[in-house]
This record gives C-alpha cells, structure tokens and sequence, in this order.
C-alpha cells in the first residue's frame, strides 16, 4: 500500500512538473527528494525508486541512448519525411515566427503579447493621413473612374506622384516618405473607403514589387538609381510572377531565361535571354520598369557548374527592345491598371538581376520573405476599410430607411445582421493594427500574415453581403450616390490574389504554421537534412527527447485545463476579459496536443489531409483573431463602450474553434482516436456558444448612434461633403438624430389627440406649427432634417444614353426612395 502511496505521489510530481513545465533535471530531482521524503515519513520502496533511475538513466546516458535509442528512431523518421520540393522548402523557411509561435506552443505567454508596443502613427504620418490623403480622395469619384474614365483623372495621378504616394515604404535617404508599416495600411485603408481603384493604384508599389525587392536585396547601384525615382513617381513599377500555368503553384513557372553572351549597347554582354508570358500584372499597362520572375538556366555554365539555377527576379525598362506591355485585363469592372506582359528571346545584362549576379536562382527566397510582411498589410488593410465603411453608413441607414413607420434598424431580422457587420468589423480592425504593428517590429511573420489575408478578406466578403442584404435597392442601384457596389463586386479580386484563399487556408496556415510553429519539428527536419550524420543525429537527439517532454507536457496540460473547464490557467488581466485568456489558453494546449498526436499518426500523409489540417489551421487562427481583440481592447484603455464587442468576438471565435476541433475529430481516420481526442478536449460536451441576441442587440446600438466608439472604430475613413456618396448619409443621419426629440414630440401630440397625420409630412409640419406642438424653429429644423433624410435613400438613374456608353446624355433627376 504505501508503495502504492509513492508511486501515486511520483507521477503527481510528474503531473505537476509537465503542467508548469519544468526541466527535465529539475522535474526528476524534484521526483527524488519527493521519494526520499516520503521514505523518511513512511519506508523505503523499490519499485518508485526502480522507475525514477530508469528515466534518470535515459536522461544522463547520453551516449547509451544515442546509439541504442535515438539512432534507430532517427533512421526511422528520415524515411518517413514527406518529399518537398526546393520551392516547398523555401517558402516553410521564409519569414518568422511571432506570437503564432507561443499560440501554438500550448502556454501562451499573455503578457509577451501585452507587452508589445501600441501601433501609433508619428505626427508627420497623423498629418499626412489628415491631409494628402484626404485631399487625394476629394479628387476621386469613384463611380466616374470605374464607369465612365476606366481609370484615375490625370491630376489625381500628378498629386499621388508629387505627395509620394508610391514610395511611402521608400526611406527618406532615397526621396521616399519612409512610413511605418502602421502608417502604410492606415493610407491604404482609407483611399479604400474612396475607391478601391484608388486603393490598389497606391497599395501595388508600396506591397510586393521593385521598390520592396530592391530595398532588401538590390545592388547599392540598382538602389540608387531606382529608388529616387520610384518614390518620386518618375518610374511606375509592376512585378510579374503569375501566368497562364503558373499561379499559387510558382514552381511551374515556365518562363525562361538562359544565361548567355548577347550584345547590349553595341558591345558583347554576360546576359540572359529571356521569354516569358505573364498575366493579371496590376500597373503593367502604365509600367516604365517591369518585375519579371523567370526560371534560370545556364547550360554552358558562365555563372558556375550548376545549369538549372532556379526562380530568379529581374528588372527590366518597359521600354527595352521586345517587352510587351499596354493591353488591359478588365477584372470585375475595376479601373485600376491591370493587364498581360509577354517577351520573345529579350536580351537582357546579367545585372538586371536584382541583387545581382550573386542573386541569381535566389528569387523565389526573395519573394516569399516579402511577401511575409507584404500580405499583412495591403489586401488586410482593404479589408478593414469595407468593414468600417459598411459599418458606419450601414448603420446610418439603418435609422434612415424606415418601413412601417419605424426605422429598419429597430427590427430583430435586420439587427441580427447589423451585429454581425459590427462584431466583425471590430475583428477587421483589431486584426489589421496588431499584424501591421508586428510588421514595425522588423518581423515578417509569413503565418500570422496568411492568416490576416485570408480570414480578414472572407470576414470583409460577408460584412459587404450583410451590408448590402440591409440596404436593399439603396446598394443594388449603381450610380454615383452608391458606396457599396464597387466593394461588392470587386471583393472577389481580394479572395483570390496574393494565395488564393482556398489554397491559404488549406495548405498555407496549417501546413506552414506547425513546422514553423512547433517548438521541434522544423529544427527535427532540419538535423534530419543535415549532411554530418552525427552532427544531425547529436542535434535530433537533444530534440527528440525535449518534444518527447513536450508532448508529455502537452497532454498533462490539455487534461488538467479541460477537466477544470480553464479554470485553472494563469490570467493576466483581471474583470470579464479574465475569462477569456483562461479559455484561449485551454484551446491553445488543445491544439499543441492534438497537432503532435497528428502528425505523429499521419506523418505526411496529414499535408495531404488538407481538410483536416485546415481545420486544425482555422484553430490556430481563431487562436490569432482572438489574441488581436484582447490587444485592441487593452492598447485602446479597456473602454467599458468596447467591452460587449470583446465578448462578442471572443465567443464567435471560441464558439468557431470548438467546431474546427469537432469537425477535425469526426473526420479523422482512426474514428477510435477521433472520439478519444474529443472527450479529452471537450469532457463535458460542448464548452461554448455563439453571441447571445442580448449581446447581439448591445453591439448594434453604438452603430446607430453618435458616439465615440462609432468614431474611433470607423476612424481615417473618407466621409466627405455632403454632396459625397458617404458624406449624404452621415449628413442626413446626423440631422435626424438631432430632430429625434422632435419625432418624438410629434408622436406624442399625434397620441394625445392635438393633431392628426396629413397628407404628406409638410402637412404634417404645418399642423404642429398651427398647432403650437411645434415653434418656427423646430419645424425647420425637422423639416430639414426630413428632407435630407429622403434625399439620403434616394437611388440614381441615367439617360439609355449614358447606360449606354458612359459618356453621352445627362443623368436625370434621382428617383424616389429605394
């Protein structure tokens, strides 16, 4: 019995060492004066003691356990690598680890990521926000670009040159603006509630291209002679990767440059000749300096004794000798610059290679790391900004439109939808400062950056259908006073560029994210590859055995959080927030836990699993969204106005995380392990549910009205005058809400019996005038605010003529309410 006693005690200390994580060392000299106390209380036993020199043995006989332990497991796990292909292995080694790193660890340190700096804009970047780019969107209608220009006026372009919108990530020393990667999705995201046309004109130089490329690889010659004029806007650049048979898959690209001698401004040059067919380039048809990513050859080996050198980035003048360029694509009716290059055999100096001849094969390294910063900022950034549009006029119209005598936005069916649009704005938002604020502290987190791309793009898909559901005919007519359409039919533009969605999400997140995330299996992968066999078994087997720990950790901590509910899992905070943490970090050790078992059941077979591991990706991300809401709500105060937004999102988030892991374990192969791994995640069934319709109605009432968390959640958003497509709504909502004491007075006369409806509401005004229910005063300031509030639900029409062609006949007058 009382060795039975010990044995018990011994795995508690093991229990309680795998939860807090402890050394190994430490855990089992912990596990030894436990012993040996309990044989002072009680006796001396074998068999606890047989069991601890057991482990303490395999611990500190290092050679013992290499040769008759470590070695054939290592043996074992080279064999059961996936194949991966050089374009593969380049992309997982791309970019870093970030807070994705500590989500997927299990025991996410809170304070690590409460500690991170608040994204804040400088004065000059306040300033330029406030003022160039304000300007610049009063020179853009966007109806008059997308149906009747096709393109941007002239003296809008003239300004984003002289302002040097087009080298905002350009440092000074070279004439750009040098802005923080904070600054540049803020610019971004508000030439976006302008025109997406707009958005993209300035988004394209700024994200993945020449200036970026050459910023971090190109020779100090490219640099200084490119960058002065790229930021000056003397060079308008592209970047071609895409084409007919190669999109999300790169490494079939099948344009080709051979290495050769040619002549190059009437002497013989080291060069290359190049052929190539690209499409869906944005600023192609009005490059002066193009991009081109092309597979190098060299078979007679002028650059050194290997022939395929791989993906390589050049840059070439649009206006050298065999470069297409000019023809337009017409992607979904918008008007900014995109169409097809071509070149047939175009020699070109081997020094065009951006960085170099020493950067030659070393191009698809170059573009996956760029576009790890690159992608969490421009497609994020326009995301956010048909959020906070959508939010704020969507719920201006909300009280303007009115059926049945009421507001639209007092019925539930129409509110369920307003909650949405604001719950998930406050995700875009929240998700938006914190990955570009990442992006500021030098690091180029590939994962978190898929993440933001795909969910904050498909978040902004359903928040522009809910928003256009709400409006009715109001966002079906098109026209000059609608400022939903052209989001709306552009927003399949955003899910499919810079990795497709479907391809991000089921093979990007989760199939990059637990190599580069887990704490061992990279670096496993890596001593695996290593040409020293034994320097790479010496590595494997320090890692082996950490991860063997780890997952041993993994399991002691997802049991004890699960069965406690989270109850037991450290908070940083303090209040209704509190929760929350507990419950992320019970879902984070879930998802640790789970993923090993799976990878070790799988293998590589699980990169194959794509639906599986999309899922068990849509957890770490889901992880991710909620961490940014806790950040924003934290960095903005904790205002009390924010609190039910958080909880909002924090149990959509938990609610969606429980189905990822739910579905992840009815579809998994072994349906035994599924329904195990289910009650060891979930013991008591399902832990969470979505927003409440209380909490739903909480969310929506700061939409309908003018507060201050409707200004800081929608703020640098492009409002305009009142004659502007946005500024229309916010006067007329502004006017009404002014004059609700007024409706009320009015109600409450019509109740009492002073007066009776007219006719029109001008009979009505004139009545309570007559009345005395209403002063001189008070009847112009309703009768105004009435009158804007029918112009606001106004919809256009046109002449057949202008339908037509878009230039000819006038637009007649507006018609009556949508």
């Amino acid at each position: 019995m009382i060795a039975l006693g010990q044995l018990l005690a011994l795995i508690a200390v093991v229990w309680v060492s795998g939860y807090k994580r402890m050394r190994t060392g430490n855990a089992l000299a912990m596990a030894a004066v436990a012993l040996v106390v309990m044989g002072l209380i009680w006796e001396f036993t074998l068999i606890p003691w047989i069991l601890l020199g057991a482990f303490a043995a395999l611990y500190f006989l290092e050679d013992l356990r290499k040769d008759k332990i470590t070695q054939p497991i290592f043996k074992i796990f080279k064999s059961l690598l996936p194949p991966m292909n050089s374009t593969e292995r380049e992309a997982l080694e791309a970019g870093d680890v970030w807070w994705d790193g500590e989500l997927f660890k299990g025991n996410p340190d809170w304070k690590q990521m409460l500690s991170y700096p608040k994204p804040e804009l400088s004065k000059e970047e306040n300033d330029f926000v406030n003022h160039q780019v304000e300007e610049l969107c009063k020179m853009v209608n966007d109806w008059k670009v997308v149906h009747e220009d096709k393109d941007l006026p002239p003296e809008a372009w003239e300004y984003m040159k002289k302002e040097g919108f087009l080298g905002m990530i350009i440092p000074k020393e070279y004439g750009g603006l040098g802005f923080s990667a904070f600054a540049h999705s803020t610019v971004v995201s508000k030439l976006a509630t302008r025109s997406g046309s707009l958005s993209v004109s300035v988004m394209v130089p700024n994200s993945l291209g020449p200036a970026e490329l050459l910023l971090h690889y190109g020779t100090e010659e490219q640099k200084n002679h490119y960058l002065p004029r790229l930021a000056k806007g003397e060079e308008i650049p592209c970047f071609a990767l895409t084409g007919p048979e190669a999109g999300s898959d790169a490494g079939a690209i099948p344009d080709l440059g051979v290495v050769c001698k040619g002549e190059f401004e009437g002497k013989e040059t080291l060069g290359i000749r190049l052929s190539w067919n690209k499409r869906y380039i944005t600023l192609a048809p009005i490059a002066t300096v193009l991009g081109l990513a092309f597979k190098l050859h060299d078979p007679e080996g002028l650059l050194g004794d290997e022939e395929d050198l791989g993906i390589t980035c050049a840059l070439i003048p649009t206006d050298h000798e065999g470069v297409e360029v000019g023809n337009r694509h017409y992607p979904m009716g918008q008007a900014f610059m995109n169409g097809p290059t071509h070149g047939k055999d175009v020699f070109i100096p081997i020094d065009w290679i951006i960085g170099g001849q020493e950067y030659a094969g070393k191009g698809w390294r170059m573009l996956v790391e760029c576009l790890s910063a690159g992608r969490g900022i421009s497609l994020p950034s326009s995301a956010a900004a048909t959020g906070k549009l959508s939010y704020r006029l969507t719920g201006a119209y909300s009280v303007l439109r009115q059926q049945f005598k009421t507001s639209i936005g007092q019925f539930e069916g129409v509110e369920e939808a307003l909650a949405r649009v604001a719950g998930d704005t406050y995700q875009l938002e929240s998700m938006r400062v914190m990955t570009a604020g990442a992006v500021d502290l030098s690091c180029k987190p590939s994962v978190v950056t898929a993440i933001a791309k795909y969910h904050m793009t498909e978040l902004a898909r359903n928040i522009v259908t809910d928003a256009m559901d709400i409006h009715g005919g109001r966002g079906v007519i098109m026209g000059d006073r609608n400022y939903l359409s052209s989001g709306y039919m552009s927003m399949p533009i955003s899910i499919t560029v810079e990795g497709a969605n479907i391809l991000t999400r089921n093979l990007m997140i989760f199939g990059q994210g637990a190599i580069r995330c887990h704490p061992f299996v990279f670096r496993e992968m890596q001593a695996a590859n290593n040409p020293d066999e034994r320097a790479g078994l010496n590595e494997f087997d320090s890692l082996f055995f950490r991860h063997i720990g780890y997952g041993v950790s993994n399991f002691v901590r997802t049991l004890s959080l699960s069965f406690t509910a989270g109850r037991i899992a450290h908070k940083p905070t303090s209040g209704k927030t509190a929760y929350y943490y507990q419950q992320l970090t019970r879902m984070s050790s879930a998802l640790a836990m789970v993923s090993d078992i799976s990878m070790m059941l799988l293998g590589g077979e699980l990169k194959r699993k794509e639906r599986l591991s999309a899922r068990l990706g849509d957890v770490l991300s889901y992880l991710y969204m909620s961490s940014t809401v806790l950040k924003f709500y934290e960095d903005n105060g904790r205002p009390l106005s924010d609190l039910p937004y958080v909880e909002w999102c924090l149990q959509k988030n938990l609610f969606l995380t429980q189905k990822a892991f739910m579905d992840f374990f009815d579809n998994l192969p072994v349906s035994w392990l599924g329904a195990t791994l289910k009650r060891l995640v979930f013991p008591y069934g399902r832990a969470y549910k979505m927003p409440s319709d209380k909490l739903d109605h909480k969310i929506v009432q700061s939409m309908l009205t003018d507060c201050e968390l409707r200004d800081r959640l929608t703020n640098n958003i492009f409002i305009g005058e009142e004659n502007d497509p946005a500024g229309r709504i916010e006067h007329a909502f502004k006017k009404v809400l002014a004059s609700a004491p007024l409706a009320l007075k009015l109600r409450d006369a019509m109740k009492a019996g002073k007066l009776k409806a007219g006719r029109t509401k001008e009979d009505t005004i004139a009545t309570a005038l007559a009345t005395g229910v209403f002063t001189q005063e008070e009847a112009n300031m309703y009768a105004e605010a009435e009158a804007a509030r029918l112009d606001a639900i106004q919809v256009d029409d046109y002449s057949k003529e202008y339908i037509a062609t878009g230039k000819e006949g006038k637009p007649k007058a507006k018609s009556k309410a949508a």
